[in-house]
């Protein structure tokens, strides 16, 4: 199970300064979509130089032009970025495409899907490499969203990564659907002592304590 860490501050150096201090626990580095609007392609780049080993998964959100953005995240040094379900196939047949030519990969979002179960059925015809299931930050700490996991999980077997607002009360909650990987961000980032935090969800998420 991969350990994702979601930043989402606007200040670039604050989100470096907390990737620092969490670094040996997260398998990937998501960099969220609030960053990447005010400062595009620079804080991925930012997170590359300073992370040159770390995978990291940018969080584009990917609507529209799909073959451009996958090549400007991808040339930026993102290993990971994120189409909508809800977009067109071709916007995201063409993301996948252009992420896999550049040696990337591709995440569908799957928070706007018509129809979750057909569009996990189908991600992997389009070229997808993995799937986010997750609902929108507005709902706060509801899992009601977990109702659709089967439905999800039994169209595809492509890696399924969830997020939430995920803490301390409703981590065991998500680990008993066993996903793939399980994306956390301001339970560590907002934190006083991030690197505990982040060593606490790494244990849970490794199995090292029950």
């Amino acid at each position: 199970m991969k350990f994702h860490i979601s930043f989402d501050s606007l200040d670039i150096d604050q989100n470096l300064r907390i990737a620092e201090l969490v670094v040996e626990y997260a398998d990937v580095f998501e960099i969220g979509s609030l960053p990447l609007f005010k400062h595009g392609t620079a804080i991925v780049e930012a997170f590359r130089e300073k992370f040159p080993k770390k995978t990291i998964f940018a969080d584009t959100k990917i609507i529209d032009r799909g073959r451009d953005v996958a090549s400007l995240y991808s040339q930026a040094g993102a290993d990971f970025i994120s189409v909508m379900a809800g977009t067109t196939r071709e916007v995201i047949h063409g993301a996948c495409s252009k992420a896999h030519d550049l040696g990337k990969k591709v995440i569908l979002d799957l928070i706007d899907a018509g129809s979750p179960g057909q569009e996990a059925m189908e991600a992997k015809s389009l070229g997808v490499d993995a799937l986010l299931f997750h609902q929108s930050y507005e709902q706060g700490e509801s899992l009601s969203f977990l109702e659709k996991w089967e439905m999800i999980r039994g169209n595809s077997d492509l890696p399924i990564f969830v997020s939430a607002k995920i803490n301390r009360q409703t981590i065991d909650t998500i680990l008993k659907i066993k996903p793939d990987g399980i994306v956390i961000g301001r339970a560590i980032s907002q934190s006083d002592d991030p690197a505990n935090e982040a060593q606490f969800f790494y244990d849970k998420i490794k199995n090292k304590v029950s």
